[in-house]
């Protein structure tokens, strides 16, 4: 989860294993700058707490974009928006669900 500061906020996916690109995100979404939500308006602004944020159910419905490398991909798992309940889900059917889109946005 990530904001401008001008109450404008993203989610974006990336693997487990590797890190958002913040200029790459930021250039995704059409933004010149974004940062990381900060951890004490995570609750407020998604209704999840930390390592239990999901792109599925929040608040709100935030442009979302997912990592291009999970485009080929038969399913991947996304938080079930609760610590330790994971979501396997086929990546384009949660594209379709979130009305997200794949970029390349992982360093």
């Amino acid at each position: 989860m990530v904001t401008t500061g001008k109450n404008s906020n993203y989610v974006f996916v990336v693997p487990v294993n590797k890190e958002l690109d913040l200029k790459k995100a930021a250039t995704s979404v059409d933004e010149k700058k974004i940062e990381m939500l900060h951890l004490k308006d995570l609750l407020k602004t998604t209704g999840y707490v930390r390592g239990g944020c999901s792109p599925v159910g929040m608040k709100k419905l935030f442009p979302t974009v997912i990592d291009i490398s999970a485009s080929d991909k038969d399913f991947i798992y996304v938080s079930g928006g609760k610590i330790g309940v994971q979501l396997k889900i086929d990546p384009d059917d949660l594209i379709s669900l979130i009305n997200g889109k794949y970029e390349d946005i992982k360093k």
